[in-house]
């Protein structure tokens, strides 16, 4: 019998990137890797163990933008393409190495994953993977939570609590539609909690979130058993907040002890995108000739001198399964420790970005794998558990209220507010208290103003995404970060003015729509006082 639970729980996300004006989108490119190197690899890894009768358990957000794209008919069909493109340079990349004896295996192995991925896309999936992690919902084996509709920093939403209240509204009716329910948990947007956010997600059926260690560990009561049982926020709101385990996430997190370190793991920052010649590569490469990631990586980590050894996946494979081994004798001995001080089983929660396994570290869906068999088939001492089933088997838990935190940078939310990025929220918090006022005034609007008025309440979701305000923070893509903020934000202000002087143009309203084409059950109403 188990002392203790394992929580893992696997945050997927990105920003809801869509742009039909144009043929080719580098920024898209975030999304097609994530199938690739993520979400398929997940879900294949999910399909071996079922098929051998592993009884594995993981929690999974899938947020709202994330569903809205994986659903969307054109970047389904731009995603084809581009898996075709990598299948073709593949291809090339197999005769290239042919007599290289350092790099023609990889050569093939990609060929043949490649292959693979775009087979279980297609024909498997039929171009929608939320079908597969739909059944794996249904079959038990995971427990797929929900988010914010457009990943918002609640903190920063506190003085327009209807803003609040459409977020979580819009993320409930998305999560319906995909997955056939109502979700029962959420991943705040960067774990992003302040006292009073509990009643918001009590009134959206919200049963229990995820919060920062400093989050439980600075509750308004001590926690009795820190972060390993969850708390309940108040006698009035039994929301639970489960805490994450900072020695868990160490061993993946950490850039000096993390096991994507290990040097048989492949490099990411060595893409042949980059490294190959200009004529060779350039079909391969963005439009206007910049060179940019292809996925085909032929080298491992090894020195921090820029000297790379080839890249063997049999090594990296070797490695994965011995980082999972590792991963379950420290949660093993950590829960024996805990169990014999505690007066229930603990239960350690794990959170990680979903992107992490795959895209960063590409051995990670194979860690997954191989964790999960090793926890089923060769011990005794942990159960992988989801936070539904352990509320449902311990219901009675302490009440104290986590303090206000995020997962961000030194814990609360300097990320998402500084200097480089201070500016947006004047401009949002003035287009929450517009869309309010819109929504109060024109509820029994129809019609073309109807639509109008859905399309400024997408307008606004998309604003208010919290990684606009991450980009610009951490210097990377912060052109786009800027331009779109920008974009959304006029595009809300345009529309309030049409709405608002009854002179809309339909023909323009509808290029809004077909541009930002999120939400298409978007009912505007849900920001009514």
């Amino acid at each position: 019998m188990s002392k203790g639970y394992l929580a893992l729980v696997l945050h997927a996300h990105l920003p809801y990137v869509r742009h039909p004006e144009h043929n080719n989108f580098l920024e898209e490119d975030w999304l097609y890797e994530a199938i690739t190197e993520t979400y398929i690899p997940l879900l294949d890894a999910y399909e071996r163990m079922a098929n051998d009768g592993v009884n594995f358990k993981i929690t999974m957000s899938i947020t709202p933008p994330l569903m809205n794209m994986l659903s969307n008919e054109l970047l389904q069909n731009r995603y084809l393409k581009y898996i075709d493109k990598l299948i073709e340079l593949s291809k090339l990349e197999c005769e290239r190495t042919v007599d290289d004896s350092n790099f023609k295996y990889t050569a093939i192995f990609y060929k043949e994953k490649f292959l693979k991925i775009k087979d279980i896309f297609l024909n498997k999936y039929n171009k929608n993977i939320l079908n597969g992690f739909r059944y794996f919902l249904e079959r038990g084996n995971l427990e797929i939570i929900t988010c914010g509709a457009t990943h918002g920093f609640f903190p920063f939403m506190q003085d327009y609590p209807n803003a609040i209240e459409a977020q979580l509204k819009m993320a409930v009716k998305t999560y319906e539609r995909h997955m056939g329910r109502k979700p029962t948990g959420i991943w705040l947007g960067e774990c992003g909690f302040f006292p009073g956010l509990e009643k918001h997600l009590l009134n959206n059926g919200i049963k229990y979130f995820f919060v920062d260690t400093h989050g439980i560990m600075n509750a308004d009561r001590a926690p009795k058993n820190g972060v390993y049982a969850p708390l309940y926020c108040s006698r009035e709101a039994r929301v639970a907040a489960f805490g994450r385990d900072l020695e868990s996430s160490r061993s993946v997190w950490s850039a000096e002890v993390g096991y994507p370190g290990d040097s048989r793991y492949r490099e990411f920052y060595r893409d042949i995108g980059y490294d190959l010649d200009f004529e060779y590569i350039k079909d391969y490469i963005q439009d206007n000739g910049l060179r940019k990631n292809t996925g085909i990586k032929y080298y491992r980590i090894t020195g921090k001198d820029g000297h790379k050894e080839p890249y063997n996946p049999e090594w990296a494979s070797e490695a994965a399964a011995e980082h999972a081994g590792n991963f379950m004798f420290n949660r093993e001995k950590q829960i024996e420790y805990l169990a014999s001080i505690m007066d229930r089983p603990p239960i350690v929660v794990s959170p990680y970005d979903a992107e992490l396994f795959g895209h960063w570290w590409y051995e990670g869906p194979m860690f997954i794998e191989y964790l999960m068999r090793k926890i089923h088939y060769d011990q005794d001492t942990i159960e992988p558990i989801t936070p539904k089933e352990y509320l449902e088997r311990h219901p009675v838990n302490q009440i104290a209220m986590p303090s206000l935190s995020s997962w961000g940078a030194n814990g609360y939310g300097e990320v998402w507010l500084n200097g480089s990025n201070g500016w947006i929220y004047r401009h949002l918090h003035k287009a929450s208290e517009r869309m309010i006022e819109l929504a109060n005034d024109y509820y029994n609007e129809t019609g073309l103003y109807e639509r109008a008025l859905n399309q400024a309440a997408r307008e606004l979701l998309l604003a208010q995404s919290s990684d606009w305000a991450f980009i610009m923070h951490t210097g990377t893509m912060v052109e786009y970060a800027v331009n779109i903020t920008k974009i959304y934000i006029n595009r809300f202000t345009d529309l309030y003015y049409a709405i608002k002087n009854r002179d809309l143009n339909e023909e323009w309203l509808s290029k809004i729509e077909w541009r930002d084409d999120i939400f298409p059950d978007m009912d505007f109403r849900i920001y009514k006082s």
